[in-house]
């Protein structure tokens, strides 16, 4: 608790007939604080007070003081707030309170005087202040402010008002009868909204005590405009520049008045002024509420170069004020005139070897604008192989001439395109198009896809059988594109092409007019030829290589061991024949090609299989063992002679093979002997004879056909082909070959008599008696027939 010295601020106790004991303190005591020692100040006996009753009765709703009877003092138990328990503001604020002692009774009134301190801070009833002050008021005018209140009295309330800094306000203090301050606002310079709209100030109250408290409020005063600006234009003049002909509605320029007032001050009508004259209205049209100037009528330039319109605006204030600008309109001369063209003596239709520098068209050209509108220039507009030639008495007159030579297989027509345009800005431009048709030329001979043409046939074709179609291309038109093929005559052993083949005029379609064997011609060249039937005409030609392909429609022919038609092979062999040895060989020729003729031999049936092998190369039968006494004396062998062709062709032979005891010379020995003396003989004597005399007159007469040939102005044409030999190269190789037969003697016959360019044919005669071989010359009908002796082995 608080020293009484510490709290107690002044006690007075004024003896009166009420015995009223008074005391002072200051409001807002800390609770504990002692006011007085109540019991001295009464003269009070603490012993005493220990025992009796005593108590505070407080003519308030809140107990603020307290009796402590130990020590006899008065103290706070609550803060006392001045201006709550004086809401008036008296100048003087009491809280009583009767001390009451019982037994005996004693009532002691007390009054407790309540001194104000600078507890509270000035503060205004509204802290946001807004004045409306027309920018026309005068200097001098006052507004009144609302006054700030403080709770506190004496020298702790309102002392003292400050404005903040401002050159147009300030502000004046005026003190009531009741001592009560009031402040004037007062303007002191005049206002301009356009400048400043609104001022933004703060009003300070301030109070006497210490420390100085204070409160504020913001004042904003608004500034209320008043028609003092005339609406006014970017410019005084406006210059536009125009082209003659601008379509209607086009914005020539939009006028910007402005006006720093606002509201309907600021409002801005825009108009015509009388100085504008009535075609000028017709023309152009003013937009009263944006300031669009637009096109109203038809600008011609030849009409009126310039126009001149004067433009107020008129605000909407209650004393409206104007501004002026005057717009002038420049009319600018426009190419409205499009240049023409004019065609005279115009080719529509040409050949197409016309020559270079050939006049094709006259043209003309013309503007009826004058200056640069006016000059005019003629141009192709695309790439073509034709230019113009500008006159050199008329500059407005040109030649179209052909530049190039034109060819109608590429382009055959031309649609020329004259451009024609003047100088101006824009500029115009037209065209005109002229077509020129080429004739064709037979300038294109017949062309082949290529020139050599490899043609395959198979041989034993049908007569009549297409074998291709050989079609030329001419570019040309109607009769230059017409074609016509034929064969080039050519002789192969006194036989035209023409006779074995044969082409279609008008298709080129080649056919064949024979039945060809490979055996015979393997091959024809020739040439065809595809003629249009242009004049002069032109032609070109293609090499024919016809090829023709083997078919295996040969069989195997079987030359040994020989044997009459349906009849059996008869050998003997001695049963002493060691293994490995030659029994027989079977030869079988073959006239196909190659791949045709290769042939292959096998047993079709054997008698022993274990005993007789056959090489199916060479057609040899040899031994695979000695014979045996278990093995049978005949034997049966069946060969079959196959080529290589598809499907594959054959033929046959069978053997009847005998062995025997007695000793026998070897089949080589006798072959050689036997072949000797036969070889010899009279017959074969004359055979050579007559062999050597035919071949001599062969050869004269082939020395008197070159002879004649090479007399003869044309070119010598290439011989036919000659026949095959009946014994292949392959089979040449077989006649080498050791033979073991009756028929070695035949077969060398037939080697001989092939090798001299003849053919053989061996014909069966009765058992017994001579065979008969023809020899004949190839490519004659004659025939020589040659007896000869019988085989001494039968």
């Amino acid at each position: 608790m608080a020293s009484w010295a510490a709290v107690f601020v002044w006690t007075a106790v004024w003896p009166c007939a009420l015995s009223v004991t008074r005391y002072s303190i200051e409001e807002e005591m800390e609770r504990g604080s002692v006011v007085a020692n109540l019991a001295a100040d009464l003269g009070l006996e603490l012993a005493s007070l220990a025992q009796r009753e005593v108590k505070l009765d407080i003519f308030t709703n809140k107990k603020y003081l307290d009796f402590n009877k130990k020590t006899g003092e008065l103290y706070v138990v609550e803060k006392i707030d001045r201006e709550y328990l004086c809401p008036a503001k008296p100048t003087s604020c009491f809280l009583k309170l009767d001390f009451i002692i019982e037994s005996p009774l004693r009532i002691f009134n007390i009054e407790l005087g309540i001194t104000d301190i600078n507890d509270n801070a000035p503060h205004f009833r509204r802290d946001r202040v807004e004045l409306d002050v027309s920018e026309s008021a005068t200097p001098g005018e006052r507004f009144s402010l609302p006054n700030a209140v403080d709770p506190d009295v004496g020298i702790n309330t309102i002392k003292t008002y400050k404005l903040s800094a401002s050159e147009h306000f300030t502000i004046e203090i005026q003190t009531g009868t009741d001592g009560t301050q009031y402040v004037d606002f007062v303007l002191t310079k005049s206002l301009d909204r356009e400048e400043n709209p609104a001022h933004n100030l703060i009003l300070t109250a301030e109070d006497g005590g210490v420390p100085v408290r204070s409160g504020t409020a913001n004042i904003i005063v608004r500034v209320q405009d008043t028609n003092d600006n005339p609406p006014r234009f970017d410019k005084p003049v406006y210059i536009i520049n125009m082209t003659e002909n601008t379509p209607i509605g086009t914005l020539v320029t939009k006028l910007n008045a402005t006006d720093l007032d606002e509201g309907l001050n600021s409002e801005i009508v825009y108009s015509f002024t009388l100085y504008t004259s009535e075609k000028t209205q017709d023309v152009f049209a003013l937009n009263s509420n944006t300031g669009e100037v637009t096109v109203k009528g038809t600008i011609d330039y030849e009409d009126m170069r310039i126009y001149e319109m004067h433009i107020e605006a008129r605000d909407k204030g209650a004393h409206p004020l104007l501004g002026q600008c005057k717009m002038v309109v420049h009319v600018t001369d426009m190419n409205d005139n499009y240049p023409e063209i004019t065609v005279q003596s115009v080719k529509n239709t040409v050949a197409e070897n016309i020559p270079v520098g050939s006049v094709i068209a006259l043209v003309g050209i013309d503007d009826r604008d004058s200056g640069g509108n006016g000059e005019v220039s003629l141009s192709l507009q695309d790439t073509m192989p034709f230019i113009l030639n500008k006159s050199s008495d008329k500059p407005t007159h040109y030649e179209l001439i052909v530049s190039e030579p034109l060819d109608r297989e590429k382009v055959p027509e031309y649609v020329i395109t004259l451009m024609v345009k003047d100088a101006g800005t824009p500029p115009l431009s037209d065209n005109e198009t002229i077509t020129v048709h080429l004739l064709d030329v037979n300038d294109n001979a017949p062309q082949f896809p290529q020139s050599f043409n490899k043609i395959r046939v198979m041989e034993n074709n049908a007569p009549g059988a297409l074998l291709s179609s050989l079609t030329a291309f001419d570019p040309d038109l109607h009769e230059n594109q017409y074609l016509v093929y034929f064969i080039l005559e050519k002789e192969i052993a006194n036989t035209s092409m023409s006779m074995l083949f044969s082409i279609n005029p008008e298709n080129g379609n080649l056919y064949a007019l024979k039945t060809f064997d490979y055996e015979i011609e393997k091959e024809f060249l020739f040439h065809i030829e595809a003629r249009d039937s242009g004049s002069p005409p032109l032609s070109s030609n293609v090499t024919v290589h016809i090829i023709i392909v083997d078919q295996n429609d040969n069989a195997p022919v079987i030359v040994s061991p020989w044997r009459a038609q349906g009849s059996l092979v008869e050998e003997k062999i001695p049963r002493s024949t060691d293994k490995g040895s030659l029994v027989a060989k079977v030869i079988a020729l073959d006239t196909d090609s190659v791949h045709n003729s290769r042939i292959t031999y096998q047993f079709l049936q054997v008698t022993d299989a274990s005993l007789f092998s056959l090489d199916q190369y060479n057609g040899e039968i040899r031994t695979m063992r000695m014979f045996s006494y278990k093995d049978p004396r005949h034997h049966r062998l069946i060969v079959v002679a196959k080529d290589n062709g598809e499907p594959a062709l054959s033929a046959t032979v069978t053997i009847k093979l005998s062995t025997v005891e007695t000793a026998v010379k070897a089949y080589s020995d006798m072959t050689e002997m036997s072949l000797e003396y036969d070889i010899f003989s009279d017959i074969n004597l004359y055979l050579v004879i007559g062999l050597g005399s035919v071949s001599f007159l062969l050869l004269i007469t082939i020395l008197v056909t070159i002879v004649l040939k090479c007399q003869n102005t044309k070119p010598s044409k290439s011989a036919p082909p000659s026949r095959n030999s009946v014994i292949s190269e392959r089979n040449s190789t077989i006649a080498d070959s050791t033979l073991v037969s009756n028929d070695a003697y035949w077969y060398s016959l037939f080697l001989a008599e092939t090798r001299k360019g003849k053919l053989v044919v061996r014909q069966p005669v009765p058992k017994g008696s001579r065979y008969i071989v023809s020899s004949i010359p190839r490519g004659t009908g004659q025939s020589e027939t040659s007896g000869s002796a019988a085989s001494t082995l039968q």
